[in-house]
């Protein structure tokens, strides 16, 4: 299936006529055809993972007081591709013990996964560019994963989803 590249929103506005308030209005007889995304790139938020003292009673908290759906892990957020409005897509928040060495070499108490495209492009661009690599490419049924810091020391989590094999393994979501 194809997805819509970066260049989507200037061909929108290319192909717009003025409705109501001179807001541009899509014509959809101009823009019919998705092309191929090759860009490496972040697509999105994949996960947030933070330090708890207590993970298992903040998940009993996020649960009972704002209706979070959790599991053993935290919980799962479905959401909807923009671009391809029929596949779900899901990120993952986790609560994790105060000791957890899953940051590591950072010492703040979170770290946000980025769904990305093409990782095996992004990494070679990030090493060209000088940025500490944390660990090699790492492929699971669902996807594939990577360790990089930022700047400010922040370790950051890279995964390229295979959201349809997290749709086939089901269980509860948050959406």
């Amino acid at each position: 299936m194809k997805t819509v590249n970066t260049l989507l929103p200037v061909l929108l506005l290319a192909a717009c006529t003025t409705g109501p308030a001179d807001k541009p209005v899509p014509d959809e007889s101009v823009v019919t055809e998705y092309v191929q995304d090759t860009v490496p790139r972040v697509t999105g938020i994949g996960g947030i993972f933070f330090k708890s003292e207590n993970p298992d009673s903040i998940r009993q908290w996020y649960a009972v007081q704002l209706g979070v759906t959790t599991d053993p892990y935290g919980a799962v957020f479905e959401f909807r591709n923009a671009d391809q409005p029929n596949q779900p897509n899901y990120l993952r928040w986790s609560p994790m013990a105060d000791s957890t060495t899953y940051f590591d070499p950072s010492d703040k108490p979170f770290m946000i996964n980025y769904r990305v495209q093409h990782i095996e492009a992004l990494v070679a661009k990030l090493r060209e560019n000088d940025v500490i690599i944390l660990d090699s490419i790492t492929s699971f049924e669902y996807g594939k994963f990577v360790h990089v810091l930022d700047p400010d020391g922040n370790a950051i989590e890279l995964w390229e989803p295979v959201d349809s094999v997290l749709t086939a393994m089901g269980g509860e979501t948050t959406h």
